[in-house]
């Protein structure tokens, strides 16, 4: 077994049991790409077992911090076997659900989510790469499932010096599902879908999204952002009378328009734009239009911390025309999907978009990923969604 040696003082993280290594903490040592190292301290005392990924900044990512540790086929068995026990312990009230969230439940790197009778993939580091087949097989063996597809193609792949790679790994099905969740039916497609084909991280937001349009009557919602429909099936399915939802993507607005078929609503209940968000809320200002609800749902901004300045302006931006549409009493669901923009920081960006707007407005709830998307006590960098219910004074 290769051995990393670590800088003084660089033991502190594994210390604390965090999972990651990067590359300025090393002294000395190398391994092949997704090699397992044995990691030390400068003065030799073993700290962990980790997989080595030479061409990223995250050298190594941490396998077990338990020195009598068997990095084998039987490791990876019982950590498929233990997140998947997790879920059933879980409130899902879906049949589409994530199965193993990377660092979160001990393999780094490696995301699956379910869907009804099949399987989806990421393998984004190297380490669960070259375990792949291994892996694909205890996923198989652990849910008792056959069909299980391979989306690696998230940018994070390239920063480990790997390939984009897609297909089915093990059997063959079709690409096209529908995904049963809460009172609702969505149309999802894994072959070229976001993420894994849908945002499972949303499905208790969604869940509550319907709930405040029961209860509080919703006339006029806009669903900012919208790609599917998601929050627009949510809307409708509590009772609102009308949802306007933009995206810039016309495919997605199909396929929205469709999931808002798919459950039965009648088409003149719903708006689809295919335009950009900024420039149709300033729109919107101009022509005197508000809304009882708005849901501001973007793409990530600022994938890291470097980018977290110039991502800030933009989510202010939005959230400050949100407010100035949104009608007094009404209720704004606003998130950010960036792991560089921290829970306190989006907090005083949504703060500091209300004051310019001229807004105030009660804090209602705060919003995460769904459980089956957990942050860990050791690694709080798994916290990237976030969210607040605002009721507009």
């Amino acid at each position: 077994m290769k051995t990393i040696r670590l800088k003084p003082g660089k033991e502190r993280s594994l210390l604390r049991r965090h999972p990651w290594l990067f590359e300025s903490a090393i002294a000395d040592g190398s391994a092949e790409a997704g090699e397992t190292v044995r990691v030390e301290s400068s003065d030799g005392q073993f700290l962990a077992w980790a997989a080595f990924s030479p061409a990223a900044k995250i050298r190594a990512r941490v396998w077990s911090f338990d020195q009598h540790q068997r990095l084998d086929a039987s490791f990876f068995i019982a950590a498929c076997a233990c997140s998947i026990r997790a879920r059933a312990r879980f409130d899902i009230k879906s049949d589409g659900l994530r199965l193993l969230h990377g660092e979160a439940d001990g393999l780094p790197g490696l995301i699956v989510d379910r869907y009804g009778d099949t399987l989806v993939a990421q393998f984004t580091s190297a380490g669960v790469e070259r375990w792949k087949d291994v892996i694909a097989e205890a996923l198989l063996a652990t849910t008792g499932l056959t069909k299980l597809y391979e989306r690696s193609d998230a940018s994070s792949r390239t920063l480990e010096g790997l390939p984009e790679a897609c297909g089915w790994l093990r059997s063959a099905g079709d690409v096209e599902l529908r995904l049963q969740e809460h009172n609702w039916q969505l149309a999802v497609n894994i072959a070229d879908g976001h993420k894994t084909g849908f945002y499972l991280d949303q499905r208790d937001s969604r869940q509550r999204f319907a709930e405040y349009a029961r209860r509080l009557r919703f006339e006029r919602v806009l669903n900012c952002y919208c790609y599917t429909g998601g929050f627009t099936v949510a809307a409708l399915e509590g009772g609102a009378a009308h949802v306007t939802s933009i995206d810039s993507s016309g495919p997605a607005l199909t396929k929205a328009a469709a999931n808002v078929a798919l459950n039965g609503f009648a088409a003149d209940r719903v708006s689809f734009m295919d335009a950009d968000v900024n420039a149709s809320l300033r729109q919107f200002i101009e022509q005197g239009r508000s809304f009882d609800a708005i849901v501001l749902d973007p793409p990530k901004f600022a994938p890291t911390v470097a980018h977290a300045e110039r991502a800030a302006r933009a989510y202010k931006d939005i959230n400050r025309l949100a407010f100035k549409l949104l009608e007094p009493g009404g209720v704004l669901f606003t998130y950010s999907c960036s792991g560089g923009i921290s829970v306190d920081l989006f907090h005083k960006i949504v703060a500091s978009a209300g004051c310019e707007a001229g807004v105030d407005g009660f804090i209602l709830e705060r919003m995460g990923a769904a459980p089956d998307h957990p942050m860990t006590i050791n690694f709080p960098e798994g916290e990237y969604l976030k969210g607040l219910v605002v009721m507009r004074k």
